[in-house]
């Protein structure tokens, strides 16, 4: 089984001058397959469509928790109400300021051991497919990976046709 055969079709995307706001509408309401049922990341593309980052929802959390809060006693310095404060400061932020720059990507081709490998490798739960023209042409999610292997774990096959 190569990654084409499992991936989902690309259907959104995001631009690096997209503003937070408009990436967490998309988010909420991209179509996976043939539904509109939201995902948890999306793939940055540039203005020719190459792939330049992913942005997923690990990056918005981070983008209003502040690198410094990690280093101090939280009770001290919070408030009720204070994620949502950053949260409205934080939506006409740039996509591109808060994406993930460094993408593992598969082409199309890899077999499905390899997308694996690097999905356990670098704790992935997606992964971008490209086609032959060097551009995003699907993701491969972690749930349909899983699903195909049960599946062939769950198969019988005794040896004799049974």
């Amino acid at each position: 089984m190569k990654a084409k055969d499992l991936m989902i079709p690309i259907q959104d995307y995001l631009r690096p001058d997209n503003i937070l706001k408009e990436a967490v509408n998309l988010l909420k309401t991209a179509k996976r397959g043939e539904e509109r049922i939201g995902v948890k990341g999306l793939p940055v593309l540039d203005e020719k469509g190459k792939l330049v980052g992913m942005l997923s929802m690990r990056d918005i959390l981070k983008a209003v928790f502040p690198f410094y809060m990690s280093m101090m006693t939280l009770g001290d310095f919070t408030w009720d109400g204070m994620v949502e404060s950053i949260a409205k400061k934080s939506s006409n932020r740039k996509v591109g300021e808060l994406m993930s720059k460094v993408v593992i990507s598969v082409d199309e081709q890899a077999s499905l051991m390899e997308c694996v490998d690097h999905m356990v490798k670098h704790n992935i739960k997606r992964l971008p497919v490209i086609n032959k023209e060097g551009k995003v042409a699907g993701m491969l999610y972690e749930r349909d990976v899983f699903f195909a292997i049960t599946k062939a774990m769950l198969e019988e096959n005794n040896g004799d046709g049974k």
